[in-house]
This record gives C-alpha cells, sequence and structure tokens, in this order.
C-alpha cells in the first residue's frame, strides 16, 4: 500500500473510475446491441410488462405497478432502489422476440427506481405525471436495469471528501485507515455477557473500548449477527442513537429484524427487499405514512395536485400564491414528521448508498456499524463513514468479496475492502469469532484449516452431527472416474444434450457454453448431481426428509448450470414432495444461508485445465460452508486439481472416507 493516504484514495478513485465506464459501456452494449430475448435470459429486462394501477405513495411518489406475463420463471436482478429504464419495441419484433433481437428498441427519455418487488410483480417509482402519460400511451413495453450512477456520483464524492479533509474527524479516521495514526482504544475491565461465547464476549468488549475503528471477524456458522446486535444492544446503552449500515438491502433487513427482535426500535430508511408486515413496520415510509400530522400532510399534497389540474386562466399570480403557502406548510410539517420519527429510533439502518438519502442530511452518529462490510467497496464504505465518529466493521474477508466487473479494475485491487486494509495495516483492531455453530466438525476443519489458520473450532453440540448412521460428511464424486459416476447413471432420456457430445448414451461431463454464451453448463454433470441427491434421499426415506423437513441446497459457481439443474428438477416427479425443502442457486446467492445437505456442481470439465473464476477461493469458502450435515461435491478432478486447493480438498475428502 502507498505511504500516502491521499495517494491511495486517489488510486481507489482511478480504479473507481475504469469501473464506472466499464458499467457504462456495457449499458451502452446491452442498449444498443443486446437483443430483448437475451437481455431477458440474462436477467436484466422483463417484456412483455403490463402496466398495472398508479397512485401517490406515502412520500409523495408516483410509482406504477408492472408485471411481467412471459418467462415468470426466469431469474432476475431487479430489486428495491435499482435504477430502470422503459422501453417499446416494433411490432416487426412480435412473431421474432423469442428468437432475436426482434424489432426495434426505442427506450423513453426518463429512468425510474424500483420501490417493491414480489414474484412477477413491481412497484416502480417514475420521476412525473409525463413519465406515466408517456408510458400508458405506448404498446409493447418493457423496463430493464439502468446504470446508478446516483451511487457512484455518490461514491465519487465521498473519496473526494475524505482525501480533502485537512482536520477533523474524517481526517483522523483515514489516517488510521490508510496512515500512520494508531487506533486508539479504551481501557476498562471486560463486562460479561454469559449467554455469549468467550470470543463473542471479548468481541462486545472491544467494540465498547474501540476509540477509532473496529472488526468483528465472524467465519461461517460463528455467530456474526448474533455478536453484533449485542454489541449494537450494548453501545445504545452509552449513546442515544447508532447507524447501523451494510451493502445490500437483504442484509440491512435481516440486521434490523435481530434488533426489532431484541426490542431496539428501529427505522428502516431506504427500500426494504424483504417486503412482510413485521419488515414494514419499521420502514421510514410507514411510520411516516402512520404519524398523526400525515393525513393532514396528504390532504395538502391533494389539494396542490388538484389545483394543478384544474388551474385557471387568469388570476396566475393569486394562483402562485396559493401554492407557495400550500408549499410551505408541506414542508413545515414534512420536517416536523421527520424529526418525530428520528427523535424517537434509537438505531438507523439503511444500506451504505442509502445512507446518502436526503433525509439522513446533515446527521452525525457517533457510532457506524458496517455489517457484511467485506462485501463493500471502500468509497461506499466512506459514504456512511462521513456520518461517523467511531466505526465498527463486522464480516469475514475470507468470503466473497464486492462484485467489480471490469477486469483492470480488479487487477487494480479494487475488490480490495476497507475492513481487508485495516485488519492488515492495525491487526490488532481484529476479534475473532472462534467457535462455529453450523457444521460438522469434519466440514469445519478444512475451511478453519484452510483459511482461519486452523483457529475455528467446533461447538460441542454440532462436532459430530449427521443424517445417516456412519455416514461421511464429505464425498466427492469424481467425474472422470467411472467407478464413482456408474452407479449414478441411470439418466432420463428427455434432456438433450450439447449437440458436440456423444449421442450413444455414453456419459460425457465435458463443459458447454450456456445457451446465451454467457456462462457454463455441464448438462451430465447436472443429470449426475440430482441423480446423486435422489440416491442420498432414498436413503434417508421420504417419510423422515418431510417429518423432519431436512433441506437441500444444490450450487453452482455457474448461472447457466443453475438454471439447468432448475428446469431438470422442475421436471422431474422424483422431487415434487420435496420442492418446499430443495433451493437451487449460485453462490453468491446463498451467501449467508445453510442448508442440512448441499450439493456443489463444479461444472469446469476441459482438457486444458481452465477453471474461470472458480480460481477465487474465497467463492468455495462460502460453496463448502453453507452444508451443516453433509456436503457431496460433483466435479472433474483432472481439471480441477491442477489447483493446488482443489488438489488439497480432492486429498482431503478422500482421506475422510478412509478413515
Amino acid at each position: 500500500m502507498p505511504a500516502s493516504s491521499i495517494l491511495w484514495l486517489q488510486q481507489q478513485k482511478q480504479l473507481l473510475e475504469l469501473e464506472y465506464q466499464y458499467e457504462r459501456e456495457q449499458f451502452r452494449a446491452q442498449t444498443e446491441t443486446a437483443g430483448v430475448a437475451r437481455k431477458v435470459a440474462q436477467g436484466y429486462c422483463w417484456y412483455p410488462l403490463s402496466l398495472g394501477r398508479s397512485y401517490y405513495n406515502s412520500l409523495n411518489q408516483l410509482v406504477i405497478e408492472v408485471e411481467r406475463t412471459e418467462h415468470t420463471d426466469q431469474d432476475h436482478g431487479f430489486e428495491p432502489g435499482k435504477q430502470v429504464c422503459f422501453f417499446t419495441q416494433d411490432a416487426s419484433g412480435e412473431t421474432r422476440r423469442g428468437k432475436g433481437n426482434g424489432g426495434l428498441l426505442h427506450y423513453f427519455k426518463f429512468t425510474a427506481t424500483v420501490s417493491y418487488v414480489d414474484g412477477n410483480l413491481m412497484v416502480i417509482a417514475l420521476p412525473d405525471g409525463e413519465a406515466l402519460t408517456r408510458l400508458r400511451s405506448g404498446e409493447r413495453i418493457g423496463v430493464q436495469l439502468y446504470l446508478d450512477e446516483t451511487t457512484y456520483r455518490l461514491m465519487f464524492e465521498a473519496l473526494d471528501r475524505v482525501a480533502s479533509a485537512k482536520h477533523g474527524r474524517l481526517a483522523e479516521l483515514r489516517e488510521v485507515c490508510y496512515g500512520a495514526k494508531a487506533a486508539e482504544r479504551l481501557t476498562f475491565h471486560p463486562l460479561r455477557f454469559p449467554w455469549l461465547n468467550p470470543t463473542q464476549e471479548a468481541a462486545v468488549n472491544e467494540v465498547l473500548r474501540a476509540k477509532d475503528v473496529m472488526i468483528v471477524h465472524g467465519p461461517p456458522g460463528t455467530g456474526k449477527t448474533t455478536t453484533l446486535v449485542e454489541a449494537i444492544h450494548e453501545t445504545l446503552h452509552r449513546e442515544s442513537q447508532v447507524l447501523v449500515c451494510a451493502q445490500s438491502n437483504m442484509a440491512v433487513d435481516w440486521i434490523s429484524e435481530k434488533l426489532t427482535d431484541r426490542g431496539v426500535s428501529v427505522l428502516r430508511v431506504g427500500n426494504p427487499s424483504r417486503v412482510n408486515d413485521k419488515m414494514l413496520s419499521f420502514t421510514y415510509e410507514r411510520r411516516f405514512e402512520a404519524h398523526p400530522a400525515y393525513p393532514s400532510l396528504w390532504a395538502i399534497r391533494k389539494t396542490i395536485r388538484e389545483l394543478y389540474a384544474h388551474r385557471p386562466s387568469g388570476g396566475r399570480e393569486a394562483f402562485h400564491q396559493k401554492i407557495a403557502r400550500l408549499r410551505d406548510r408541506t414542508t413545515e410539517l414534512e420536517i416536523a414528521i421527520n424529526e418525530s420519527l428520528f427523535n424517537e429510533a434509537r438505531v438507523i439502518a439503511c444500506t451504505l448508498a442509502g445512507s446518502g438519502n436526503r433525509v439522513l442530511a446533515g446527521k452525525k452518529f457517533s457510532t457506524l456499524f458496517i455489517d457484511e462490510a467485506a462485501q463493500a467497496l471502500e468509497a461506499a464504505c466512506w459514504i456512511a463513514i462521513q456520518k461517523a465518529g467511531r466505526v465498527i466493521l463486522a464480516g469475514d474477508h475470507r468470503q466473497l468479496p464486492p462484485t467489480v466487473k471490469c477486469p483492470e479494475a480488479l487487477k487494480g485491487g479494487l475488490d480490495r475492502t476497507l475492513m481487508e486494509t485495516i485488519a492488515t495495516r492495525q491487526p490488532a483492531t481484529v476479534s475473532l469469532l472462534r467457535t462455529q455453530y453450523r457444521m460438522n466438525e469434519a466440514i469445519m476443519r478444512f475451511s478453519s484449516e484452510c483459511f482461519y489458520d486452523g483457529k475455528v473450532e467446533s461447538a460441542p453440540e454440532v462436532k459430530y452431527r449427521g443424517i445417516l448412521d456412519w455416514d461421511t460428511p464429505m464425498e466427492w464424486i469424481d467425474t472422470s472416474d467411472e467407478e464413482q459416476t456408474a452407479p449414478y447413471m441411470d439418466l432420463p432420456e428427455d434432456i438433450p444434450l450439447p449437440p458436440d457430445r456423444p449421442q450413444d448414451g455414453t456419459p460425457d461431463f465435458g463443459e458447454a457454453s450456456s445457451p446465451d454464451s454467457t456462462s457454463r453448463t455441464n448438462p451430465q454433470e447436472a443429470r449426475l448431481t440430482l441423480n446423486i441427491l435422489k440416491g442420498y434421499f432414498t436413503k434417508i426415506g421420504k417419510e423422515r426428509i418431510l417429518q423432519e423437513r431436512i433441506d437441500t441446497g444444490v450450487i453452482s459457481p455457474y448461472k447457466g448450470q443453475v438454471q439447468l439443474l432448475r428446469s431438470l428438477l422442475r421436471r422431474d416427479p422424483f422431487f415434487k414432495p420435496f420442492r418446499h425443502l430443495l433451493s437451487v442457486n449460485t453462490v453468491d446467492g446463498f451467501q449467508g444461508q445453510e442448508r442440512d445437505i448441499v450439493l456443489i456442481s463444479l461444472v469446469r470439465s476441459n482438457e486444458s485445465g481452465h477453471i474461470g473464476f472458480l480460481h477465487d477461493l474465497r467463492r468455495m469458502n462460502v460453496a463448502i460452508t453453507r452444508a451443516r450435515m453433509k456436503l457431496i461435491l460433483v466435479g472433474d478432478s483432472r481439471t480441477l486439481c491442477r489447483m493446488s486447493f482443489y488438489k488439497r480438498l480432492h486429498s482431503y475428502v478422500k482421506s475422510l472416507g478412509q478413515s
């Protein structure tokens, strides 16, 4: 790392600029060259749309409900807070829509924001009434994700402010994170928390002692959220209010729910992704419209809209004066409601980008907690840190890093997080949680030795957990070993093989490009994976699986393979009774989750030994640590074991079977 903190921030800004330009170019390519069918397949477009009702929400935003009527099982990337744009397609594309680009696309000249998503229904906030009129008058309408300019702007502004800070708390925190200033801490006798284990208790005490920064490092299953909630709860005995942030809406919602369960008053600012009554009850919007002054505010807003709709032809000055008086009154009421909501809340919760929300303008907090900090770009963290006196980061930099799309920015280190930087520079600020409560000892031990220097241990109650007697907790079914695959090769005949594969029924576990050429698939391995699961389910027994609700996750690093696995699973009647207990997703989709049984389809199988982003070992750490009792890896050892990590993993699994 450069000696100068300013130089480091300048380099971060340059890397972020590369990522921004790369995303802009990707978006341009998507809008100008990619056909609708491909956009839908890649998950960033809904087409065609059915337009539903429109109305003003509690924040006086004009919203419209839209529903997709085709490709309803297709995965997508729409979520609350994302920017979107609308388009129409020429009628000439209707008959060709499923096969290619179809007719020309025409984009509406406005952007909008996703407010809510549930299944195939989405609520989108529009910029104004004119946008709604244009949509209503259009035909063959679709919606696609748009480049999030707002978050980039906030990140660039944050880096500039941090770099230019000459004095004050922001400059001090910058020097603690990047410069020569050592992190300071208070000294007092440790407090006791008998309901926590010793390393969790130590972490809470370190949070309370920290004056600048502190890290709660939580490997899989070690109770990071439990520890963080306790630390926040204890901090609130000393401070009136704290700010709690995370990179994603889902992570913010999760920590918010846990805090609410502890009786903490939470005000959730931004767009919640878990839309249920419990979640909505502590959102800013729901609290806002439940305030006693809200009916008056709504009535005045309605009056203003009606006045504009029936604007008189004469008396323009009197009209504008009346509107001005009404607007002044709405501003007064908004300020009063806003102050009331913030004064009542002990925790303000939002995403890192959401901390730049206008309702938080000018607000300062003694302590900022950043959950899942290892998944956030450094620049995003600084958006929130500007509002804080000290910073507590929680997460695990040995699991999934932030998503960086630009290869050059990735090579330059944009995926290196603030948490990782501080952990490297100031190791004394790190408190490692060492007792895990999720996995069988054998599953945990490999992860502990490879990623945590062997420091993570199993709690006694999970050490020997399993489903079947005399079962091996980890298995690797090697697709290059016919003896291992043969027992599972009673494969259905209705699933087509890729055209370059043998059609004589001979198993060929070679990888292939997915239909849209954006991912990888391995059709034979997908079929084998589900047959292995069938065999294991048969050993357990249908009644026991259903009675004990034994849940299963099928994971693949490749989205194309995930889609193929889902398709096969839906078509197989064997799995119909178990579908509510089965989930299939990418590694990223399983982050933060756990299952009794996990199968991992590794996909890569080729003569050259190329394994793509399986080189990212943090991704594999996430995948193998999702399993509580049984982990089955399915993959080609000849391809994968050319890399030392997979050779070590393969040898470790084989040793378990021999012991």
